[in-house]
């Protein structure tokens, strides 16, 4: 279901070739690194600037860096977390401060796909993007929940997300209506049954039907990062 924080799609995105926040500076960590405080949801002010600029530099997309640890900032730290092998918090733990000044890049998972592709890993609940073989985005997913259920149209299985290699297919603009419910903005890459989409729900379990859920603010822009139809798509578990 739609949530009320679906306002936060307001934000602008001023460019799309990178996101905007991307621009900002990289010589963040020592500044995290020294802290003492905890940074976590709620907060706001220069510190939370910088974890955001420092996120944005290394492709994650907090959102506009405007000092508020907002949802979209809090989906950014989720998906460095995940990347690092940290688990996952609420807030900027010891162990994320230190990744912060030291971080590893995510995992390839087949070069060969192509230098501009998409790359979804399970094991992590990461996407990757990549233009020119260069991660132009990093963000947190949630795929399928692995759980047991029968479609309103008919026909039971389990929510599992397929592995391979795929392309994209086609977009659908705005809200799409399916039997199982809402997809925003979806880039399907799986006949029109499996798809990257926008949702108001993208927790840090994979709870989806199978689809690969994007947060809502990435959802407005991703499909302008990709090409369609064609891009690859490659699914690890």
């Amino acid at each position: 279901m739609r949530r009320l924080w679906m306002s936060l799609l307001l934000v602008p995105v001023l460019a799309f070739a990178v996101p905007t926040a991307a621009l900002a500076s990289s010589s963040a960590p020592s500044a995290i690194a020294a802290r003492t405080s905890v940074l976590q949801l709620g907060m706001k002010g220069p510190a939370i600037k910088t974890l955001q600029r420092r996120l944005a530099a290394l492709k994650y997309y907090p959102g506009s860096i405007d000092g508020q640890f907002g949802t979209n900032t809090l989906e950014a730290v989720w998906a460095f977390q995940e990347v690092q092998g940290l688990p996952g918090h609420d807030y900027v733990s010891s162990a994320m401060e230190r990744a912060l000044a030291n971080p590893r890049a995510p995992k390839v998972l087949d070069r060969g796909a192509g230098a501009n592709r998409i790359e979804v890993n399970l094991a992590s609940e990461v996407l990757v993007l990549y233009h020119d073989n260069k991660v132009q985005l990093i963000s947190h997913v949630s795929s399928g929940g692995g759980y047991y259920f029968c479609s309103p149209g008919g026909g039971c299985g389990y929510a599992i997300t397929p592995t391979g290699n795929f392309k994209t297919i086609v977009f659908m603009p705005g809200w799409v209506t399916v039997p199982l419910g809402e997809m925003y903005n979806p880039t399907f890459f799986i006949g029109t049954a499996y798809a990257i989409h926008g949702d108001t729900d993208v927790p840090l379990a994979p709870v989806s039907h199978g689809c690969v859920r994007i947060p809502m603010d990435i959802a407005a822009f991703f499909h302008k990062l990709v090409h369609i139809p064609g891009e690859p798509v490659i699914v690890r578990g």
